[in-house]
């Protein structure tokens, strides 16, 4: 069974925008001027999803257990 959804940001493409602490501040935080997941397994929630899909370029990656991207689509 799914023990949950992994959380990445690619440090070398965010840019600090923060619309993903914004919109998901349980599971992102700003840390040198950077996104970072407070975690990185997280239980599936579409406040993921958005997070994701809001970043301007795409830092944000969510994966199932098997790897397969979720968000942004």
């Amino acid at each position: 069974m799914s023990a949950g959804w992994r959380i990445e940001v690619d440090a070398r493409r965010c840019i600090g925008s923060g619309s993903c602490v914004g919109m998901a501040p349980t599971h992102f935080r700003m840390e040198s001027g950077r996104a970072t997941p407070t975690a990185a397994a997280v239980e599936p929630t579409e406040t993921v999803i958005d997070a994701a899909e809001s970043c301007p370029v795409e830092a944000i990656a969510v994966r199932d257990d098997d790897g397969i991207l979720i968000a942004p689509t």
